[in-house]
C-alpha cells in the first residue's frame, strides 16, 4: 500500500516506528561492538604475560609442570573468558617442535609464524577463531633448540558473551519497540483528535450548519490552536458573507417588487387617461394635464433610482467637489420654507442653539441642495401648518453640521430606524418618509455617505423631528 492510501495516524505511526528501529539498531551495534573491542583488549592484556612466560621456560619444564597438573597449562578456567588453550614451541623454520593444548582442542591454528609480537586473530583447523601472540624465544631457551613461542586461546568465550549480548539487546529491543509503537499509536491518536474535530465540523458545515465551530482543542500558542482559531475566523467570515447574501438578495427582491409597484402606478395612471379620452370621458386638456403630470412623477422615480444606483456605485457618476459653506444652504433653506409656508416660524440658529456660524465643507453644492430640499420638502409635508421649523448650521469639532427640526408629531422607534430605507412610509398619521416614491430620504443618506459624512435622525412620538447631517469641515481658507 502506497503512502498516499495510508491514513495520516498511520503514515506518522510508521514513520515513529521506523525511527525507533533504525535507533534501537545503531545503539545495540556500538554496545555490541564497543563491549567486543573491550573484551578482545582484555583478553590481549592477559594473554602477553602467557606468552612472555613461555618464552622464557623451556619445553621439558611444561611438560613436568602439565604431568602435575589435571589440566593444560592453557586451559579453560585458567584465564578470563577462556576456554581453550595452546601453546607450542617453534624452529627456526617454523617447525612445530612441541605443541601443548586443551585436550579436546580443535587442532592447531593456522598462523604465521613471522608474525611480530602484537596479537592477532587465526582460524583453527575446524573454523573457530584463536587470539595468538608470537614470541621470541629467551637466550636460554633458544640454547634448547627453539627460537619462538607461540601462545593461543579461542575466542569461542568472547563470541558466546558478543553474542549473548546481541541476543539479550535484540529481545529488550523488540519487547521495547512493541510497547512504544503500542503507547506512540495512543499518543498518536489522542494528538490527532483535534483534527478529528476539525473534520467533523468540516462535514456539519458541507451539510448546512453554518453556525458549527471547532472546538477549543489547545492553548491558542500551538500549532492546533492556531489552526482552530484560524478556521473558526474563517467560518465566521464564511457564515457573514453566506447571510449578507441571503439579506441582499431578499433586499434585491423586496427592491425590485417595490421598483414594480411604483412603475406600476404612474404608467396605470397615464393608460387609464389616455383609453379614458379615447372613449370620450374626458376633454383634452384635461387629460393630457394629467398624463404630463404621471409622466413627470414617472420621469423623477427614474431620474432617482438612477441616482442611487450611481452613489451605491463605487465607480458611479463622481461628485464634483469645491469649497462652499452650509451656512449658505441653510440661509436657502429658510427662505424655501417661509416661501412654502409662510405661517410657519422658522428660526436660523447653529446646530445646538445660539448664533449661526460657518460650516465650511469641500462638496457638491447641487447634490448637498438636492439633500437639504429633501428635508425641507419632508418638514413641509408631514407637519401640520404653522408647526415651527428650526435650522441649525456651525461645526462641531471636526464637522460641519446643518440640523433641520421641526415640533411635529415625531416617529416611532421602528420608524426612526427604518426611515432611510428605500420604498420605506411611515404610518400615515405621522408620516415622515418623503413622501411619492419613499426615495427621498434614501437618496440624502447616500448623498451624504457619498461625500464622507452621515445623515443622523433624533426623534419620538409627539416630540418633533430633528434630521441633523455632519459632514467633515475644511479649513475656511482652502482653495478650490
Amino acid at each position: 500500500m502506497t503512502g498516499g492510501r495510508l491514513s495520516l495516524r498511520a503514515r506518522l505511526l510508521a514513520i515513529t516506528v521506523g525511527l525507533l528501529v533504525v535507533g534501537l539498531v545503531v545503539i545495540s551495534s556500538v554496545v555490541v561492538r564497543q563491549l567486543e573491542t573491550q573484551l578482545l583488549a582484555r583478553l590481549d592484556a592477559q594473554l602477553a604475560p602467557m606468552g612472555t612466560a613461555l618464552s622464557a621456560v623451556p619445553p621439558d619444564l611444561v611438560t613436568r609442570l602439565q604431568a602435575r597438573t589435571d589440566r593444560a597449562p592453557l586451559g579453560a578456567g585458567q584465564l578470563d573468558l577462556v576456554t581453550k588453550g595452546y601453546a607450542a614451541y617453534l624452529a627456526a623454520d617454523g617447525t612445530v617442535l612441541r605443541a601443548f593444548g586443551d585436550p579436546g582442542g580443535p587442532g592447531l591454528p593456522r598462523f604465521d609464524p613471522a608474525a611480530s609480537g602484537k596479537p592477532f586473530t587465526v582460524e583453527g583447523a575446524d573454523g573457530t577463531e584463536w587470539r595468538a601472540v608470537v614470541l621470541p624465544a629467551k637466550a636460554t631457551s633458544r640454547a634448547i633448540g627453539h627460537s619462538r613461542v607461540v601462545a593461543a586461546v579461542s575466542l569461542e568465550g568472547l563470541h558466546s558473551t558478543v553474542n549473548r549480548l546481541g541476543l539479550a539487546c535484540l529481545v529488550a529491543g523488540s519487547v521495547l519497540l512493541a510497547v512504544l509503537a503500542l503507547a506512540g499509536g495512543v499518543a498518536i491518536r489522542a494528538g490527532l483528535a483535534p483534527l478529528r474535530r476539525v473534520e467533523e465540523t468540516a462535514a456539519a458545515i458541507a451539510d448546512g450548519d453554518l453556525t458549527r465551530r471547532v472546538p477549543q482543542p489547545a492553548p491558542p500558542g500551538t500549532e492546533v490552536g492556531r489552526l482552530a482559531l484560524s478556521l473558526n475566523k474563517m467560518l465566521a467570515q464564511i457564515e457573514q458573507g453566506v447571510a449578507a447574501k441571503v439579506e441582499s438578495e431578499a433586499r434585491m427582491r423586496t427592491f425590485v417588487a417595490d421598483v414594480s409597484h411604483e412603475l406600476r402606478t404612474p404608467l396605470f395612471g397615464i393608460k387609464g387617461f389616455s383609453e379614458l379620452y379615447r372613449m370620450g370621458g374626458t376633454d383634452a386638456a384635461s387629460a393630457l394635464a394629467r398624463i404630463e403630470s404621471e409622466s413627470g412623477r414617472l420621469a423623477k422615480l427614474v431620474d432617482d433610482l438612477l441616482l442611487m444606483t450611481g452613489l451605491d456605485e463605487a465607480d458611479g457618476p463622481g461628485l464634483e467637489l469645491t469649497p462652499m459653506d452650509l451656512r449658505t444652504l441653510a440661509a436657502d433653506a429658510r427662505h424655501d420654507v417661509t416661501a412654502l409656508d409662510p405661517s410657519r416660524p422658522i428660526a436660523l440658529t447653529g446646530p445646538s442653539g445660539g448664533p449661526a456660524a460657518t460650516a465650511p465643507v469641500l462638496g457638491d453644492e447641487a447634490r448637498l441642495r438636492q439633500v437639504v430640499s429633501n428635508l425641507v420638502g419632508n418638514a413641509i409635508t408631514h407637519t401640520p401648518p404653522g408647526t415651527p421649523v428650526r435650522i441649525g448650521v456651525g461645526t462641531d469639532g471636526t464637522d460641519a453640521v446643518l440640523v433641520i427640526e421641526d415640533e411635529g408629531p415625531g416617529l416611532g422607534a421602528e420608524e426612526t430606524e427604518r426611515v432611510f430605507d428605500r420604498f420605506y412610509r411611515a404610518d400615515a398619521s405621522r408620516a415622515r418618509a418623503t413622501g411619492g416614491a419613499g426615495l427621498g430620504l434614501a437618496i440624502v443618506r447616500s448623498i451624504v455617505a457619498a461625500h464622507g459624512g452621515r445623515v443622523e435622525l433624533r426623534s419620538s412620538p409627539g416630540e418633533g423631528a430633528a434630521f441633523q447631517i455632519r459632514l467633515p469641515a475644511i479649513a475656511p481658507d482652502r482653495p478650490a
